[in-house]
């Protein structure tokens, strides 16, 4: 009877511990969007754990959620190239918007783009924009580089790194003109553009010292004096500043292209309340000025510059918000993103 007892004591107790477990968060993101700076509150706020992976490119997280990953991850980082298309295969959960107050207090011209709607239902929050700069040693280049063309300058052989994302790719039909007169071009080339393109950046593979997939491997590069100029993220300055390393960041006259990052749910999440309620957390104004201390990302909601400084507003043009995304080419939805994916690999595999 003792033994009885006992068992049964023993079963209550590991049946309690297992209804008190920690929930975690499963998040696959952009570097810089899990950072303990601003997560950590989160956790101790909602007794819960976050574990965050990252991604080197839109495409790894579609692959990695067209595999089977939907329900591995609770939430997902997606940029403005894929995000239409998530919302629209069912890769997402829509929103319950009245589990995220703080979204009517995002930005009307990010939160108005039909980017992450479909079937009348919202999908996505807005909640970081920016460029993808051209950065420089400013030891090496006392003036600014002032177009995208100097990455195919001789006298830089195996000075210059480039991303191994289709952001390249635009990048060269940008500098063979393609982007003229309409911006929105460079994402429906046809097979005779994109031909020229993959002529072009194969012309430039001398020149490329390593093609970077992760943000920290470009910071590295530039750390080692590996490379002095490469197309890169403000993640990459910010956190080059911090290592008193000597980085510039300019967007060329050609102009860039960009992103708008937002916030989603997988459709299958196990955790959809609690992931609402990090979404919340994560576009609340003080959070995005958290956030944008650690990337220096600019904010979707703009409520975050009454916590910044002059100096920050400025350097993150939050004070002419709306010309500077006119030099910025937002990622668009690509329709032949395999035929583009196809140039890339065959510009990388190029002796």
């Amino acid at each position: 009877m003792a033994r009885r007892f006992l068992f049964l004591f023993l079963t209550c107790g590991l049946l309690l511990g297992c209804s008190r477990r920690t929930p975690t968060l499963n998040l696959l993101v952009w570097e810089g969007y899990a950072d303990p700076s601003f997560v950590h509150a989160f956790e101790v706020a909602n007794h819960c754990k976050i574990s965050a992976s990252y991604m080197g490119s839109s495409d790894e997280l579609v692959a990695k959620l067209r595999g089977g990953s939907a329900g591995t991850y609770d939430v997902i980082s997606p940029s403005s190239d894929v995000a239409a298309s998530i919302a629209r295969t069912g890769l997402a959960a829509p929103l319950e918007l009245s589990k995220v107050p703080s979204y009517s207090q995002l930005s009307s011209k990010l939160r108005d783009l039909p980017l992450v709607k479909a079937n009348g239902q919202v999908y996505g929050v807005p909640f970081m924009w920016g460029p993808n700069p051209l950065l420089y040693d400013t030891t090496a280049f006392p003036q600014p580089p002032d177009s995208w063309a100097i990455f195919w300058d001789r006298k830089y052989k195996g000075k210059i790194s480039v991303w191994d994302d289709l952001s390249t790719v635009y990048m060269a039909a940008q500098i063979l003109g393609y982007d003229k007169p309409d911006p929105s071009h460079l994402y429906n080339l046809t097979d005779e553009e994109l031909a020229a393109v993959k002529k072009k950046l194969i012309e430039l593979k001398p020149n490329i010292r390593k093609i970077w997939s992760t943000g920290g491997e470009l910071t590295n590069l530039f750390q080692n004096h590996e490379v002095i100029l490469a197309m890169g993220w403000p993640l990459n300055t910010n956190d080059l500043h911090k290592a008193n390393f000597p980085i510039g960041e300019v967007i060329p006259k050609e102009n860039t292209i960009g992103w708008i990052d937002h916030l989603m749910i997988t459709v299958g999440s196990s955790y959809k309340e609690l992931a609402h309620a990090f979404l919340e957390y994560m576009i609340e104004a003080k959070t995005q000025k958290l956030v944008t201390d650690r990337t220096h990302y600019t904010p979707a909601n703009p409520g975050a510059a009454q916590l910044l400084t002059t100096d920050e507003i400025k350097s993150l043009h939050l004070d002419h918000p709306d010309s500077y995304m006119q030099r910025i080419y937002f990622w668009q939805d690509v329709p032949r993103r395999a035929k583009y994916n196809e140039i890339w690999n065959e510009v990388k595999a190029a002796q």
